[in-house]
């Protein structure tokens, strides 16, 4: 039966459980508590490394040197040859930077270097690798290797020290280089500089020379093909006898637009000539009333401006002014008036014939004019029929022509930019220049002191935790009470701490072990943490709800204190005035009964096999005032599950729970043999010793799960041999538990 229930199990105070999937800053800090040494010894040999690192590894100079790509392409296909500008893509910065650090770039700084012949570079490196093959022997010597090789091996070490990089989005790239010696770091910088723009005028040297050569060439053609057209074009003309004017028109077609201009001048003219008839006949038809001495208002151009008609008209209206004047002073009919109205009729007469004759010039101009615009459209109607055959010839002329000077344009063309060519080929230029020159650098690059420890600090507390967490991951023992109360749902009961013992040739033995680990619990301090623990246990077992006190000791393993524990438990009942009685029931390996001192006693064996009595063969310690029942250590027997099973041990078991008050029976290791399974019927309840630290939790379950009557009856388990400093940083209890406990002496009592 199963009496865990009669004690509620330990709960861990965290925030949060484990089982929600969160983990609380105490769980953390318990966490750091019992892994700190490995992590701190991680992260101390990761500091270690990183400090052998600095010190076996050279020191290195990166010189730096900023340049400004070429921007410029050669351009064929334009209007013009030149180098033309446009906008420079990534791509196109990115084939820039490859081609500083391409094999053409370097081969031209090895040779104006002499980098061929410098050890750096010929002895495989004077890095951290060169220097380890070299104290493990591993070194080739340069004169084994060819030409070839050599080049290859010192352009290897060349891109490995080159870095070529774009700086933001501009078209400045840094080429850096790396190297042992300061000053060598700055030439090989400046000198893939020099060598970049070196080869971008050769590539411009070559591109010209090569489009020269096509042009000298394309240009000869074109030549020909030119005169062809010029030709043809004169002999066309010349058959079909078409004269082309200074504006490259036919002579027909000249003078028909002359003719055209001609006849709308004439055609002007004769409209003026007819208006200013239509207007002076309108003038002259005024002249019928005779008995008026109105002045006539021809509104004609040439009868305003005539002078004669002016003065006229001026003397006119004197003489009116006058007629009016002195008709009014003498009357209508003085003789002064009568001869004023005479002079202004003659001068209105006048006025009149003047009119007349500017009629009848004006008549004649209209004739003019129409025969002159008849004289002109015949000749152009003559003209045009004339020019018909011209301009169908003149069609054919000027696909000739086009042709001609479609031949002559690309032949001027080509030669423009041949003679440019030529130009460029004699004088190079480039738009790469170096804006910082490289200078020897003031401090080393390499190693970097402060960001190797830090990354090498890092690094090991990232390892360190990681071998912390799976360290705590792939522990399967037991540290805490919550464990293994987690692990069965029963009660831990009580926890023993290990006791130190002293290196002697005795330890070696497990009855001396046992025997010492016995005399240290069983003369501890009455108020100390030992006792309490065993105060504990005694406790669980008065409280057994049937009142059974047959006790079996167990444990999964041999070795974990099982023995131990049960003497130390009957010692500590016996103190207190109950009587009890221990039984060595480990018959394959009786330490019990050695570690009490009664190697040659009479026991368990001699029971059963000579039905001896048990108050026969039960032997009363002096010391420790409980009775021992041991068991033989000369015989062993193969056959043990049968003996703890037989009628005499159930007879013997059955007396003893009436005669004491607690009958503490040391049982085998539950795993190895089976006896515990055999005979756990013969117990009330049992308690299952477990290793602190050293028994899996799959060999408890294991243990546990061998019987269903032992796993029905388990009162509860101790953890034995305990480090309780380090089961503290488990727990994460502060030392205010435990300061509870003394190791004072109990004071006499005063009578």
């Amino acid at each position: 039966m199963n009496v865990a229930g009669q004690f509620p199990p330990y709960e861990p105070r965290i925030e949060n459980d484990s089982d929600s999937g969160t983990v609380s800053m105490l769980q953390i800090r318990d966490f750091l508590g019992r892994q700190w040494r490995l992590i701190a010894l991680v992260t101390g040999l990761a500091i270690m490394v990183g400090a052998i690192y600095i010190a076996i590894s050279p020191s290195k100079f990166t010189a730096q040197v900023d340049m400004v790509i070429d921007t410029k392409r050669a351009n064929w296909t334009q209007t013009e040859m030149a180098s033309e500008n446009r906008p420079v893509e990534d791509a196109s910065v990115d084939s820039e930077i490859e081609t500083t650090k391409s094999e053409r770039v370097a081969s031209l700084v090895i040779s104006r270097l002499h980098l061929i012949e410098d050890p750096e570079f010929i002895e495989a490196g004077s890095s951290l690798k060169r220097q380890i093959f070299s104290l493990l022997r591993l070194t080739k010597e340069s004169e084994q290797l060819s030409k070839d090789q050599l080049m290859r091996r010192v352009l290897s070490t060349l891109k490995d020290n080159l870095g070529v990089v774009r700086l933001g989005r501009s078209y400045i790239e840094q080429i850096s280089y790396t190297s042992l010696d300061r000053d060598k770091a700055a030439s090989i910088a400046n000198a893939f500089a020099d060598a970049y723009i070196e080869d971008q005028l050769q590539a411009k040297f070559e591109a010209t020379r090569r489009a020269s050569a096509w042009l000298e060439q394309r240009i000869g053609e074109l030549r020909q093909q030119a005169s062809d057209a010029y030709r043809t074009v004169q002999d066309f003309k010349s058959e079909n006898s078409i004269i082309i004017g200074v504006d490259g028109k036919l002579a027909s077609e000249i003078e028909l637009d002359q003719l055209g201009i001609a006849l709308a001048k004439a055609r002007a003219d004769t409209s003026q000539a007819k208006a200013k008839l239509d207007r002076i006949s309108r003038v002259m038809e005024q002249r019928t009333d005779k008995e008026s001495l109105n002045i006539p208002d021809p509104v004609v151009t040439d009868a305003l401006s005539n002078p004669v008609i002016t003065r006229l008209r001026q003397q006119f209206l004197d003489d009116q002014n006058k007629e009016s004047e002195w008709t009014a002073r003498y009357g209508s009919d003085h003789q002064a008036a009568r001869n004023l109205r005479g002079e202004m009729a003659a001068l209105q007469r006048a006025i009149w014939d003047e009119i007349s004759r500017i009629a009848e010039s004006y008549k004649s101009e209209l004739q003019i004019a129409k025969s002159q615009e008849e004289a002109i459209d015949k000749r152009m109607t003559e003209v045009f029929k004339n020019s018909a055959a011209t301009r169908q010839s003149q069609v054919h002329l000027r696909e000739l022509e086009t042709a001609a000077n479609s031949y002559r344009g690309i032949y001027e063309t080509f030669l423009s930019r041949f003679t440019q060519s030529v130009q460029q080929q004699s004088f190079p230029s480039t738009e790469a220049r170096v804006v910082t020159a490289a200078s020897p650098p003031l401090s080393p690059s390499s190693p970097k002191i402060a960001l190797t420890l830090a990354l090498a600090t890092l690094c090991g507390l990232g390892l360190g935790l990681m071998s912390a967490v799976a360290r705590e991951q792939l522990n399967r023992r037991i540290h805490t009470r919550a464990e293994i109360e987690k692990l069965l749902g029963i009660n831990c009961l009580a926890i023993l701490p290990a006791f130190k013992q002293k290196k002697t040739r005795l330890r070696k033995l497990g009855a001396a072990q046992n025997s010492v680990a016995f005399r240290q619990i069983s003369e501890v301090a009455p108020f100390s943490e030992t006792a309490e623990a065993l105060r504990y246990i005694k406790v669980a077992i008065d409280l057994h709800p049937t009142g059974g006190n047959v006790i079996g000791i167990v444990s999964a393993l041999p070795g974990e204190g099982k023995t131990t524990l049960a003497a130390s438990l009957a010692a500590f009942v016996a103190k207190s005035g109950a009587r009890t009685l221990l039984i060595d029931a480990d018959l394959r390996n009786p330490s019990m009964t050695r570690t009490l001192g009664y190697p040659n006693a009479s026991g368990l064996l001699n029971m059963v096999a000579e039905k001896s009595q048990l108050d026969d063969l039960v032997i009363t310690d002096s010391k420790f005032k409980f009775d021992f029942l041991p068991s033989s250590t000369k015989t062993k027997t193969l056959n043990s599950s049968d003996i703890l099973n037989s009628t005499a041990v159930k007879d013997m078991l059955r007396a003893a729970k009436s005669d004491y008050d607690y009958v503490l029976v040391d049982l085998p290791p539950i795993l190895p043999v089976v006896d515990v399974r055999a005979a756990a019927h013969l117990f009330d309840a049992f308690v299952l010793v477990v290793e602190w630290g050293g028994t899996s939790t799959d060999e408890i379950l294991k243990a546990v799960k061998v019987s269903r009557v032992l796993s029905e009856r388990l009162l509860g388990v101790v953890l034995n041999k305990a480090d309780v400093a380090v089961m503290r940083r488990f727990e994460g209890y502060s030392d205010r538990r435990y300061s509870y406990y003394t190791n004072e002496a109990v004071m006499p009592e005063i009578v």
